[in-house]
């Protein structure tokens, strides 16, 4: 993506979890991404068991459990929507 590559968020895809945990580390270096982020492993478990692919928002409660799944998107990827039910909880 054009927009990627301008703000310099272009990697290589990674080889193994060291190389994920690299990128996630850049990403919460440079945003200052002070939420809990959580990676993936190279099978893909998460996102197999989400269903994640291509964007889904998910917030998992503190019992563990998912307390809001979000549409799957691009078509049905609605942060405002998530917006709103946190804003009602």
């Amino acid at each position: 993506m054009g927009s990627n590559e301008q703000d310099g968020v272009c990697y290589a895809q990674p080889k193994d979890l060291a190389g994920r945990l690299a990128i996630a580390r850049d990403f919460v270096r440079r945003f200052d991404y002070d939420l809990p982020f959580v990676v993936d492993t190279l099978d893909d478990t998460a996102l197999k068991g989400y269903s994640a692919w291509p964007e889904r928002l998910y917030v998992i409660g503190a019992d563990g459990r998912v307390a809001y799944k979000g549409g799957l998107g691009p078509f049905r990827f609605d942060p405002d929507e998530l917006a709103a039910w946190l804003r009602a909880q």
